[in-house]
């Protein structure tokens, strides 16, 4: 059990909490319906990410066993067989779309052909996509839309424009960031762990986030500044929060640049007390001016 907990690697569903970013900035997180929903499709799109992980870990066993830190994993180091890790993938797959079938209501077939198109999106990108230089990048910050977009259907939430960009360009960052601890990894070691990291080098990486970085904090301020979203939130400080997003940015280049630990976004989350105090914060604030 121990193993088959690992292969699920729980940590990572920490990524679907994107799904409530929709309820909580329309001001419905007090809403216990438009909560339960959102909890509903959290649930359903752990387990399809679950079920990928699986697939990934079965399909890319060979190179996991070169790599220092993923040769540990349940498959790579012989713990579960690989035709047991096919039976736990299709059975998480099945639990998500039951879980979708049987309480998501009015939206339960949108969501299981959203999660579906992320679920068969995501097995192409562990099978060939991603080879292919930028488009692997570009795919993992589509699938974190994809999860917001469940978020804003199961509650019935309209997303602005806003949202999505930013929740693109966020995923783009990390992904970037992740992308270039592999480099900083097959330029030490000399041994590619991936097919495409010959593509890129660490002068590419360090420009591509730096612009990434550099348009996340301009697009945010024009979203606090916005009109439309000052008319809609009723209050003209939302520019304030700007402070966490900017020093949460600066500490992640930090991370990534000169610690050299951008390898699990998930990790650092989890671990980065300066990060999760950034984090805090810009709930907390934003909290208190949708809220309050």
């Amino acid at each position: 059990m121990k193993h088959i907990f690992k292969l699920l690697r729980p940590e990572q569903w920490t990524k679907n909490l994107f799904i409530f970013l929709p309820v909580f900035f329309d001001g419905q997180l007090l809403n216990v319906s438009a909560l339960l929903s959102c909890v509903t499709v959290f649930a359903a799109f752990s387990f399809a990410a679950s079920s990928i992980y699986c697939f990934n870990d079965i399909y890319d066993v060979k190179a996991d066993k070169l790599h220092p830190e993923k040769c540990k994993r349940p498959i790579a180091s012989g713990k579960i067989s690989e035709k047991t890790a096919y039976a736990i993938m299709v059975i998480c797959f099945s639990i998500s779309m039951s879980i979708l079938f049987f309480f998501a209501k009015n939206t339960n077939y949108t969501l299981m052909a959203l999660i579906s198109f992320y679920y068969i999106m995501n097995i192409a990108y562990c099978i060939k996509l991603k080879q292919f230089v930028i488009i692997d990048v570009f795919i993992i910050a589509v699938g974190f839309v994809l999860r917001v977009g469940a978020g804003g259907i199961a509650a019935g939430i309209w997303l602005s424009e806003w949202i999505i960009i930013m929740t693109f360009l966020l995923a783009l960052f990390l992904a970037f960031a992740k992308r270039r601890d592999d480099v900083v990894l097959y330029e030490n070691t000399g041994v590619s762990h991936r097919k495409n990291t010959g593509r890129y080098n660490l002068e590419f990486m360090n420009q591509l986030i730096t612009v990434v970085a550099t348009i996340i904090v301009i697009a945010y301020l024009m979203y606090t500044l916005s009109p439309d979203i000052i008319e809609r939130l009723k209050s003209r400080h939302i520019y304030v929060t700007a402070v966490f997003v900017l020093m949460g940015v600066i500490r992640y280049l930090q991370v990534t640049i000169v610690d050299l630990k951008s390898g699990s976004p998930t990790k650092i989350l989890l671990r980065d007390r300066f990060i999760q105090c950034c984090i805090v914060g810009w709930l907390g604030l934003f909290f208190i001016i949708i809220y309050l």
